[in-house]
């Protein structure tokens, strides 16, 4: 407990909200298949310090988080948790459209009291077009189709944040074939092989 608090520089509350999270995804999981069962046994490290990692790159006057497929939570749930402690103004959306998935995510929200989220069970490309100042996904799909969908909720300043494995290098390049953008490449903290993909100024090449 005391390695995660100060990993991530949250309160001991945060922490426990953590610690329910994962109680909750453990109890659905035996209704649904939420994540690899391989996975689950390592869910502090695979999920949880996974997506954690990625609040620092949210900048501090974010207002509104997209998080497209967002599936068992990651990375989204993780980052309103640790933004109802650190950075309450901030809103996030979560996408996901298989009902049952947002039947669990609604029961984390409900029951950590998660008021600055909002669960839309819907596919991307049927929502109202909004300008988000940070749009996740994880898992989710290749990069050149994130981009798609990323596209009509972007302006300028819009941030891209998207975890990738070791076959980010080719997704890269399929990518820069259709779309023009700033990008920034960090190390991923948690799984040695893999990387976040930090993308800014996205515009469809003529």
């Amino acid at each position: 407990m005391e390695n995660f608090i100060k990993k991530y520089n949250v309160s001991r509350e945060t922490y426990l909200d953590f610690v329910r999270y994962v109680e909750l995804l453990k109890e659905w999981q035996t209704k649904f298949n939420l994540v690899s069962k391989n996975s689950l046994e390592f869910v502090w490290q695979r999920h949880i310090e996974d997506s954690a990692q990625l609040f620092n790159y949210i900048p501090k006057n974010s207002n509104l988080l997209y998080d497209f497929g967002s599936g068992a939570g990651f990375p989204a749930m993780v980052l309103a948790i640790i933004a109802k402690e650190k950075m309450p103004d901030l809103k996030f959306k979560l996408v996901e459209s298989i009902t049952k998935k947002t039947l669990y995510l609604n029961a984390v929200k409900n029951e950590l009291q998660l008021e600055n989220v909002e669960i839309l069970n819907d596919r991307v490309e049927n929502l109202p077009k909004q300008t988000a100042d940070i749009i996740t996904a994880r898992a989710m799909t290749c990069l050149n189709n994130l981009l798609g969908y990323s596209f009509p909720f972007c302006n300028k300043e819009t941030k891209l944040i998207f975890p990738k494995g070791r076959s980010y290098n080719d997704e890269l390049d399929e990518a820069k074939k259709c779309w023009n953008f700033h990008l920034n490449i960090q190390k991923n903290e948690v799984c040695e092989d893999g990387v976040v993909l930090i993308i800014e100024n996205l515009r469809r090449k003529k």
